[in-house]
């Protein structure tokens, strides 16, 4: 039966902001790195496009926003190391969170899979598409995507 079991990822990466998608998303990543003993690392990105011009401008505004989504996502990491994964990380970065993740985190961590939730919190997909739809198509790795 061995040639059907599903396959093990090694290194999951979960991209979270506030939305309820991501929340499932991240409860999805902590259950597969457990079950897979896999390394589990989680991102988000905090994006410009969402703050006006003087915010943007602002070294002190980005760098308290940044400050908090640092310790947002401790919390994360926390959760995560009480839930058992042995091995967990956390990057912040700033940008489109779709580009950033699959132009510059995935490049740098080398994940086997990439999980995130459906919807961006942001008015980014009326235009656009998701961000997660731009993430299916561009990901170099395996992603998926949490309803």
């Amino acid at each position: 039966m061995g040639e059907f079991d599903p396959k093990k990822f090694k290194h999951i990466l979960v991209g979270v902001d506030d939305s309820p998608d991501a929340q499932l998303a991240f409860r999805y990543a902590m259950n597969r790195a457990k079950a897979d003993q896999a390394e589990l690392t989680i991102t988000s990105i905090l994006e410009s496009e969402g703050m006006n011009v003087y915010q943007a401008l602002s070294k002190d505004f980005v760098h308290g926003q940044r400050d908090e989504l640092e310790k947002h996502i401790l919390g994360y990491v926390n959760l995560a190391k009480q839930f058992g994964i042995q091995n967990v990380n956390a990057i912040v970065s700033e940008g489109d969170p779709g580009e950033t993740i699959i132009k510059e985190i995935i490049p740098e961590v080398n994940p086997d899979l990439l999980v995130i939730g459906s919807l961006a919190k942001t008015g980014f997909r009326k235009r656009f598409g998701s961000q997660a739809a731009y993430m299916a198509k561009y990901s170099p790795v395996s992603v998926l995507v949490i309803r």
